[in-house]
């Protein structure tokens, strides 16, 4: 599907409101009004905005405790998720599931979920129900660089490879599980490579270009829905705060932080949209006002 510069500027609209929502749950997160853990996915918008943009609304998704982005991309309603951070009953889990457990059948969302690498199997599970049912349903898995290591994952992957299962595996690479740097924790130099082993067709992708992420990930879809199998997806990306609020983040310099925050798609797409496919600037500050 080639891209309308209608399509850019909606796809910048969600990575403004991504933003714009976590960072106001921070506030509330810092004035009491949010409870239990909170772990934004500020820098990682370009991810979740280009991958879900490929999907349509009856297509399949899980995602993780960092998951806020890829819900409000799929089509959840931001009052909703909101109120379910809030813990009111008009929040889309009844404020039952918190920040950790956003869920809406409605726009294809299966939950987003607080164990590692547990949004992998539902997944491929999905996949399946699609394959029985005879649709051309796809499901989408997003899971850290973390989640890799974890035993359920690997027997996820299995599966969706015996099973030729319409699933993409994207895994938001952004070089630290929690607080210890990736590549302490594996002997590979990407992890996409972990996909051979499975003889699962794999990419890498710059996690900071919404665009490129879009045309891999409509690949893999186009892929998967017409019996192709699945794909894995590495999107190298990397989130601008700590792991959760109260982070401290010992673990990384301040230097590598402003390297990233540099790339920031926030601060670079706008620009992007101006110089290469000649969105005026009005239009762009019309989206921000929004």
């Amino acid at each position: 599907m080639t891209l309308e510069k209608s399509d850019l500027l909606q796809m910048y609209r969600m990575m403004l409101l991504i933003r714009s929502f976590e960072e106001q749950c921070i506030r509330f997160y810092k004035n009491g009004e949010i409870r239990g853990s909170l772990h934004p996915c500020i820098g990682q918008e370009g991810t979740a905005v280009g991958a879900c943009y490929a999907l349509r609304r009856d297509d399949y998704l899980t995602c993780t405790y960092r998951g806020h982005g890829q819900a409000l991309a799929k089509g959840l309603d931001p009052s909703e998720a909101m109120a379910e951070l809030l813990g009111r009953r008009t929040g889309c889990s009844k404020g039952k599931g918190g920040s950790m457990h956003f869920t809406d059948p409605e726009v294809g969302l299966l939950g987003e979920n607080a164990i590692v690498g547990a949004g992998a199997p539902i997944a491929v599970g999905a996949a399946l129900s699609a394959q029985l049912d005879q649709t051309d349903r796809v499901a989408i898995t997003f899971f850290g660089d973390g989640a890799i290591n974890q035993g359920v994952f690997s027997e996820a992957l299995n599966l969706a490879a015996v099973w030729d299962a319409p699933v993409i595996f994207f895994c938001e690479n952004n070089l630290y599980s929690e607080m210890t740097p990736i590549a302490e924790m594996v002997n590979v130099e990407q992890l996409a490579d972990r996909a051979a082993g499975f003889g699962i067709a794999a990419v890498t992708v710059d996690g900071y270009d919404p665009l490129a992420v879009y045309e891999v990930t409509l690949a893999a879809v186009d892929r998967a829905r017409s019996g192709g199998g699945p794909t894995f997806i590495e999107a190298i990306t990397y989130r601008l705060v700590g792991h959760m609020i109260g982070d401290t983040e010992p673990y990384r310099t301040q230097e590598e932080v402003a390297e990233w925050k540099a790339r920031d798609p926030i601060v670079t797409f706008p620009q992007r949209l101006i110089d290469e496919f000649g969105i005026p600037q009005t239009e762009i500050e019309a989206a921000q006002a929004e």
